[in-house]
């Protein structure tokens, strides 16, 4: 059974930081491509962050420069250390297990809301 479960979500103020992480089982984790989405209220799920298995990776305008994203493949764990965090980052955030687009999975999400 895949399970990837994501934890490290909260309340945190403009211009603080938060690191997500997301454990996955079930899978060979390190061929897989994997990234972070989010989805605010009432908009339509997007894409944050990807790792790919060689390690190279790719961020969406609106957080370059202030996300990273990283894995270890020995824990099994991506990461999502979230700095100069802004109200419009506050969304659900998804973790995904891409390989190839012929396999798909997803996390459950957790809550991050930024505000003071």
């Amino acid at each position: 059974q895949v399970q990837l479960v994501e934890s490290g979500g909260g309340l945190v103020q403009p211009g603080g930081s938060l690191r997500l992480s997301c454990a996955a089982s079930g899978i060979i984790f390190s061929i897989y491509t994997m990234g972070w989405y989010r989805q605010a209220p009432g908009k339509q799920r997007e894409l944050v962050a990807t790792i790919t298995s060689g390690g190279s990776t790719n961020y969406a305008d609106s957080v370059k420069g202030r996300f990273t994203i990283s894995r270890d493949n020995a824990k099994n764990t991506v990461y999502l250390q979230m700095n100069m965090l802004k109200p419009e980052d506050t969304a659900v955030y998804y973790c995904n297990g891409d390989f190839r687009r012929v396999l798909d999975y997803w996390g459950q999400g957790t809550q991050v809301t930024v505000s003071s």
